[in-house]
């Protein structure tokens, strides 16, 4: 799973604006609602994965930095969170989404931004 981090962050990178300090990494995991028994941990799992790889210097010189949603189980959220992230948050790469219909909600919003 970390190899697949490294390898999405170092192609979508450039992308993220150079004078940033940190890596902005979306968590878009339900922490409410029904599916929070089953994706709060999916979002503790990133976030070791996180702190370990900034405890061996981060990724190409820089500090990963979690930026946590929480969709509440609610599909039509997954798509406004998936949305803000991207947006307002800036962030390189998204983990979440763990059910086919968070997946099917956030489609529409990763292929047009």
């Amino acid at each position: 799973m970390l190899g697949l981090l490294v390898l999405r962050l170092v192609l979508v990178v450039p992308a993220a604006r150079a004078g940033e300090d940190a890596i902005k990494i979306g968590i878009l995991h339900s922490l409410s609602g029904t599916m929070a028994i089953s994706e709060s941990v999916l979002k503790d799992t990133v976030l070791m994965l996180i702190e370990d790889q900034n405890k061996k210097g981060g990724l190409l010189g820089r500090k990963l930095e979690p930026i946590i949603v929480d969709p509440a189980s609610d599909w039509d959220v997954f798509a406004e969170k998936a949305r803000e992230l991207l947006t307002k948050e800036k962030v390189a790469v998204v983990f979440g989404c763990w059910t086919s219909a968070s997946r099917k909600s956030v489609l529409p919003i990763f292929e047009q931004l």
